[in-house]
């Protein structure tokens, strides 16, 4: 039996769900795509791996390519009461890495716009030049999931603001985890409503 039929023989006859094993990659249209593929490099300490007069593809990892720009100069700008999608997040293995990712973009002046514990999640939210939003994230503790289905989640289902300077302050003193991803550690006393 070929590898292929083999495969084939995996699959069929099987209720498992047949889903994809990854994300590859995402593409921007882009009326400055110069600057927008100079922040996206800057953001995730990408490297270009090609780029024409049409397009510039960009990765961080072993992907060939994670994130694809389209120069498309002449179309009207970003609006925000068009339907689409509203961000695109990505975790961090644990709330140190965000951090430092946080100071690291920090001293290249990019700044998150939003920072907020949502409860599962700690997240960093920036805006690239286009006017499209990214979330950085990590997830607070063993199982974020049952945060869902908490009291805490029924009273405040967007959760606190939080001074991510602070909270840096907070990680480089030795921190733990726990201590830095708690709703409501380094509060700035906004209301997220």
């Amino acid at each position: 039996m070929s590898t292929t039929q083999a495969s084939q023989a995996q699959v069929s006859g099987t209720a498992e769900r047949v889903v994809p094993f990854k994300m590859a990659h995402l593409v921007y249209r882009c009326r400055q795509r110069e600057e927008t593929v100079a922040w996206y490099l800057q953001l995730f300490q990408a490297h270009v791996v090609f780029s024409d007069d049409v397009l510039t593809f960009i990765t961080y990892d072993d992907e060939h390519h994670r994130l694809a720009f389209f120069n498309m100069p002449d179309i009207p700008p970003k609006g925000e009461d068009i339907a689409g999608v509203h961000h695109v997040a990505y975790s961090f293995r644990n709330i140190g890495e965000l951090l430092h990712t946080y100071a690291r973009l920090k001293k290249v002046g990019i700044l998150p716009y939003w920072c907020i514990n949502h409860g599962p999640t700690t997240s960093l939210y920036f805006r690239d030049p286009e006017g499209n939003d990214v979330e950085f994230q990590s997830d607070n503790g063993d199982d974020p999931g049952a945060y869902f289905h908490s009291e805490d989640f029924a009273k405040n289902p967007i959760g606190v603001e939080f001074d991510p300077d602070e909270l840096v302050l907070m990680w480089e003193a030795g921190a733990s985890d726990a201590e830095l991803s708690k709703v409501g550690t380094a509060a700035t006393g906004k209301s997220t409503f």
